[in-house]
């Protein structure tokens, strides 16, 4: 009889993993990852400033890009240092503790990026649909409480998911599937039972995406309804461009994230490199393309952009 304790410990470490065939081109591989990091980070930060900075900006709409930048920040910082770290350094190492707190950040700016994206079809729903009570029904204080409604929903579904981790044991060989901590990852390699684990993360799916992407398709629907009402095929124009940033926003993020869980639950004989990238393409594209098609497609914020790029420096005096 096999002895279990030799095979499982309940404090192991895990092994990340770069791509699969090109480890002796690796430092290669991580210069358009930087690339991608340097546009994701470099937009984000300038639409958080523009918006600090611009009182014109100070409207609910860009109060929820605003926290849009702030998330989609967070995903790129909560895994761009164990990509990095292994495609450069081949450290691939990482303790439970440290894929746990890795999870927490990762998952938890996922879990607030969807409820961000909800908060901005209603935005877009009031701005439409009932215009004269924009301003009455999105106020700060309403908006302070939309924050604090995601946050918590965040923590609650998160905390008792990471802790249900910590009491599990693995084997010995942790090597997980990407070049950082995912928790359906995660799982697969848990030598105990993880049956409280799936029904609390499926319980998690369900309260966020499973909720916030039937919200936002209704609200679709409703701005649908209220825009074919208007006669003017200039006016029904100009109200659904008003929309095309958000839905380029929930495309990109929603495809990929449902692409990445396909590929965990029934995409085990597809090649690895296939998996890794659908992985990397979850993380990076939301915050590389976000900046992008706002600054394009809002008229507001790309004037401000503009005045801040083309501000001259104050003239030198003798």
């Amino acid at each position: 009889m096999v002895n279990l304790t030799n095979l499982t410990s309940p404090f192991s470490n895990f092994y990340l993993i770069g791509i699969p065939g090109l480890e002796a081109a690796h430092v290669w591989v991580s210069i358009p990852f930087c690339c991608l990091y340097s546009i994701a980070l470099s937009g984000n930060s300038m639409i958080l400033f523009v918006i600090i900075t611009e009182q014109s900006l100070h409207e609910p709409m860009y109060y929820f890009l605003s926290m849009l930048s702030v998330t989609d920040l967070g995903l790129i910082v909560s895994t761009m240092s164990t990509t990095l770290v292994v495609l450069w350094f081949d450290l691939r190492e990482i303790s439970l503790d440290g894929c746990i707190v890795q999870m927490f950040f990762l998952h938890g700016f996922t879990a607030i990026e969807t409820g961000v994206l909800v908060a901005m079809a209603f935005d877009r729903f009031v701005a439409i649909c009932d215009p004269l009570r924009y301003s009455t029904i999105l106020t700060n204080a309403r908006i302070l409480q939309i924050v604090l409604l995601i946050l918590t929903r965040m923590i609650v579904l998160l905390v008792p998911t990471l802790l249900l981790v910590k009491r599990l044991t693995f084997c010995k060989m942790n090597m997980l599937s990407h070049s950082y901590c995912y928790h359906p990852d995660v799982l697969k390699l848990a030598c105990s039972d993880t049956k409280p684990n799936s029904f609390w993360g499926l319980t998690g799916l369900i309260l966020t995406s499973g909720i916030d992407i039937p919200c936002i398709i209704i609200s679709y629907i409703m701005i649908i309804r209220s825009v074919l009402s208007i006669a003017s095929p200039k006016e029904q124009y100009k109200a659904f461009s008003t929309c095309v940033s958000h839905i380029g926003a929930v495309s990109i993020f929603y495809i990929p994230l449902i692409s990445l869980s396909l590929v965990h639950r029934f995409g085990q004989s597809a090649p690895k490199v296939i998996q890794i990238m659908t992985a990397n393409i979850y993380l990076v594209l939301p915050p590389v393309l976000n900046p992008i098609i706002y600054s394009l497609k809002t008229t507001q914020l790309r004037g401000a952009l503009l005045k801040l790029f083309l501000a001259k420096d104050p003239p030198m005096t003798g």
